[in-house]
């Protein structure tokens, strides 16, 4: 048996970059001798076991031969026979193929290094279009790298224009879709991820809600970029400098998804784009399984940044329900995020990326009042329990009008 540091490990460790996972492969064993050497099988669609003292993965060398559309449809050979290079012809890219010996000798057979060095994203053979996954993959690495001066070949980027021709993009399965679109979200430049799929024409077909953006008109007096989906990268990358979460990012990316579907005899206004893009944001959460928490800000955002824009704008009563819909009492984290995104928006226009968004601070200190109200003694007070809710909001009006008229808002508000 033979083992070897394998992948993003020796990757990361050429580019001089944190080692954040370990993998090894394993030449010239078998299952049951693993877990003779007490490794634990953890692995479901082939063989993968945790080593008895680090915890990290050693998988069998293997191969894989097509048999289905999708992620899914692949037999894997894993016997003792299968060598190290068989294993490493199967990776996607070929800085991912790259091998190290205990003793560091580097082990190169598809020229990863060259590719490394020359910041290179290059696929390791025509067996790469097997795989959709593949496509997302290499988005999120460009997402990962492209700070680093990396860019996807010119015949790579052909291959993962065909599997969009072929239709094998649709067969992505959701949850895929979702893992490494969180993964981008959270890397150094998320942009990069969506700038990828568009240039290879995947987005119009994994993330329809988005693609759909570019190309649509807005004010220019508002938005001197004028396009949709350059305004949402923009307010992306301005999200991406407030806030290392994928909430906060994600719900840049969908704030404005609302104004790819604005009748087109009243562009470039975008009237009511909010309560269209929070049911779309809800559709595209709900379709590709973002979690709960994440979902939550996306639609909150999508529905009402617009109102933190107009904060001075706002009557006490609208204050009122806009504070009630924030849940700024039992969710205050929640609600600084909102802030980040609004920020972002605000920011995510040409020309506008360092301007000062006091609309943040305003809000803040409205929330805050609004907190202070008892609402406990009020329910108290009220001898008919069932007028409790309504006392509750009218309190909360009249405490708000008086906030507002300390701020010197205008009256007609």
């Amino acid at each position: 048996m033979k083992h070897y540091l394998v992948g993003g490990a020796v990757r990361d460790k050429l580019l001089n970059i944190p080692v954040i996972d370990r993998d090894w492969v394993v030449v010239g064993s078998t299952p049951a001798a693993m877990l003779a050497d007490g490794y634990k099988s953890v692995g479901k669609d082939f063989p993968v076991f945790l080593h008895p003292k680090t915890h990290e993965e050693y998988a069998l060398a293997r191969v894989e031969r097509k048999t289905g559309p999708g992620y899914h449809g692949f037999e894997f050979k894993t016997d003792s026979s299968v060598t190290l290079e068989e294993d490493l012809s199967r990776r996607d890219l070929t800085i991912n193929a790259m091998a190290q010996t205990d003793t560091g000798e580097l082990i190169d057979p598809y020229n990863g290094k060259q590719d490394l060095d020359n910041r290179v994203l290059r696929h390791v053979s025509n067996a790469f279009i097997e795989d959709p996954v593949r496509v997302l993959r290499v988005a999120r690495f460009m997402a990962r790298l492209v700070h680093l001066g990396f860019t996807v070949a010119d015949d790579t980027m052909a291959l993962m224009q065909s599997m969009v021709f072929d239709g094998e993009v649709d067969n992505l399965v959701a949850e895929r879709v979702w893992q490494e679109t969180h993964a981008a979200l959270t890397a150094h430049t998320p942009t990069a991820f969506f700038d990828t799929l568009k240039s290879c024409t995947a987005l119009a077909r994994i993330l329809p809600e988005v693609d759909a953006l570019f190309g649509i008109p807005q004010t220019a007096k508002w938005h001197p970029e004028i396009d949709a989906g350059l305004h949402t990268m923009m307010t992306l990358t301005q999200s991406a400098l407030l806030s290392t979460t994928a909430d906060v990012r994600f719900a840049a990316l969908c704030h404005d998804l609302g104004k790819a579907t604005t009748p087109k005899d009243i562009l470039p206004s975008h009237h009511g784009h909010e309560e269209r893009g929070k049911k779309i944001t809800a559709a595209l959460c709900q379709r590709i399984r973002v979690p709960k928490k994440t979902t939550d800000l996306a639609v909150i955002s999508a529905r009402y940044h617009t109102h933190c824009h107009r904060i001075r704008e706002l009557n006490a009563s609208t204050l009122v329900k806009l504070l009630q819909s924030l849940d700024v009492i039992r969710k205050p984290d929640r609600f600084e995020q909102f802030l980040l995104l609004c920020t972002a928006d605000a920011r995510g226009r040409l020309g506008h990326e360092n301007d000062a968004y006091p609309q943040a601070d305003i809000l803040r200190n409205a929330a805050a009042e609004f907190r202070q109200i008892d609402t406990a003694s009020i329910a108290q007070q009220v001898e008919n329990k069932a007028n409790i809710a309504e006392e509750i909001t009218h309190a909360r009006v009249v405490t708000m009008k008086r906030w507002r008229k300390d701020q010197d808002f205008p009256e007609s508000a």
